[in-house]
């Protein structure tokens, strides 16, 4: 019960890692407050973890704003919400763009402000834990919007850390590879498709969405005290090589 008395909102918190955050975060003694655009999902974690749940769409910017202040003051954030719109340079659209961009980046960012007001306001002290990508390292076909935002988090991830340390507010992100949820086993099935992706990884194997849950909750705990404006790869050694 690592987490015991100590509360966490996870945005993106219905499926993918956000839900696996969720369900690492209640089963450590966590108050999980979940963020979700699909009520479906947030009604079935619920049902899981006790989860308390707000539905919102966090491409509004005062949605969002509105779903963090409905979360109150907690101990940690998770923003784990991204979306990808896959464009190549020549055929990225303003809409694609402003999609990626807006949720992945923006969206984080509010969070990540409306939750450093209500800690400073409690008197200080927190963790926040962003999700980039290695895609925010190394150049991926049509990836170029989602790329763009990943970067940025991780350089927001920097400004937050030195801004909110003096109020004791930890700032770390971390970059998955390829990590295997629903989603992405139907995208990386074919081998055709994904045995030149793997052969890049020492550890010749994707991710775990559970995997990248552990490693955000080492940097939320106790053991990672000292750690803030890190970027940790969970990447199989991916960026090592």
């Amino acid at each position: 019960m690592q987490f015991s008395g100590k509360s966490v909102i996870i945005t993106g918190a219905g499926k993918g890692i956000g839900r696996a955050c969720a369900q690492l975060m209640a089963a450590r003694g966590a108050e999980v407050v979940a963020l979700s655009r699909t009520q479906a999902d947030l009604d079935s974690l619920r049902a899981e973890t006790g989860a308390r749940t707000i539905q919102v769409d966090l491409a509004d910017p005062a949605a969002t704003r509105a779903a963090m202040r409905e979360a109150g003051t907690a101990d940690h954030l998770i923003n784990s919400a991204g979306i990808n719109v896959l464009e190549s340079v020549l055929d990225m659209s303003d809409a694609g763009f402003d999609a990626v961009i807006g949720i992945n980046l923006r969206a984080a960012l509010i969070a990540c402000q409306e939750f450093a007001r209500a800690r400073i306001a409690a008197g200080g002290g927190g963790a926040i834990v962003n999700i980039t990508s290695i895609a925010g390292h190394r150049g991926f076909q049509d990836h170029l919007a989602y790329a763009a935002s990943k970067a940025g988090l991780e350089g927001a991830t920097r400004v937050l850390a030195k801004e909110l340390g003096p109020h004791r507010i930890r700032v770390n992100a971390v970059a998955p590879t390829i990590t295997l949820t629903e989603l992405a086993v139907a995208a990386w099935s074919d081998p055709v498709k994904s045995a030149p992706m793997m052969v890049r990884h020492p550890m010749n194997r994707f991710a775990e969405a559970e995997e990248v849950a552990s490693a955000i909750a080492m940097l939320l705990s106790d053991d990672g005290l000292m750690v803030s404006g890190a970027v940790l790869p969970v990447d199989g050694g991916f960026l090592a090589v």
